[in-house]
């Protein structure tokens, strides 16, 4: 692992990286900088801020001025812990001033594949009872439309006695195909934090997603969806180069 970090006045970052290439560090400088783009927007007061779940590269960050985080995974929850921050939860604090979070991809509408880590359901109820959903992600989550750049399929998270209906329901309503996410270091399916299976759906071409997004919710035995439709406020990329392109949302 490569540790990184970069310090300011306000901020400092700290960014662990896999690998030791020309690549990696021009990836890891863009998004600390993408990261630097919102700092402005939220300083001046006492923030209330959530962080999700990030994956490769996995950043966590931490301000200089007062803030209090909650979390959108049990990882985040460690990493805030085991950097000094202030841990909170939605009980204490219902209202979010900005919620801060990756992506498996994002189109060109600024709706998101998210749930790649399992985290789905967490991390969209964080980042709806946030004022601003601000989203950092690299190049490669960047598409024109969903699909493009991300292969594995839309994460759902289902209740376990309905996986097998719910994945018929899916390929018989939408085409594609549904998959239950099997886990890679034990034995059986992928469990989520509350409990709950993932089917990754690979869809076989571009839907309107506002609407098939409320459908699957509406299949008896689905928790949840990746798909977060009409939530981000803004995308940061950092490209290849170094340099950070800037998605935000249009007025309708």
């Amino acid at each position: 692992f490569l540790f990184c970090s970069e310090q300011t006045e306000s901020s400092a970052f700290f960014l662990q990286l896999r690998g030791l290439n020309k690549r990696t560090c021009q990836l890891s400088a863009s998004l600390r900088l993408s990261r630097c783009k919102w700092l402005p927007e939220v300083t001046g007061k006492e923030e209330l801020l959530s962080v999700g779940f990030y994956s490769s590269p996995f950043p966590v960050v931490r301000l200089g001025y007062s803030i209090t985080i909650t979390k959108a995974s049990v990882r985040a929850r460690q990493l805030i812990l085991q950097n000094g921050l202030t841990l909170s939860d939605l009980d204490r604090h219902p209202e979010l001033d900005v919620a801060i979070d990756g992506a498996d991809e994002v189109d060109s509408d600024l709706n998101l594949i998210k749930g790649g880590g399992g985290c789905l359901t967490q991390e969209k109820i964080v980042a709806g009872y946030a004022k601003c959903f601000i989203v950092i992600a690299d190049y490669r989550k960047k598409s024109e439309n969903l699909g493009e750049q991300w292969k594995k399929g839309i994460p759902i998270e289902v209740i376990p006695m309905a996986y097998v209906p719910v994945t018929r329901a899916l390929t018989k309503n939408f085409g594609g195909a549904a998959e239950l996410r099997m886990a890679v270091s034990k034995a059986g399916p992928v469990v989520t934090d509350n409990g709950n299976f993932i089917l990754d759906w690979k869809f076989d071409k571009v839907h309107e997603w506002s609407e098939v997004n409320t459908a699957i919710k509406m299949i008896p035995g689905v928790v949840e969806t990746g798909l977060f439709i009409d939530m981000a406020e803004v995308v940061y990329f950092g490209m290849e180069d170094g340099s950070v392109s800037v998605r935000e949302k249009q007025p309708r």
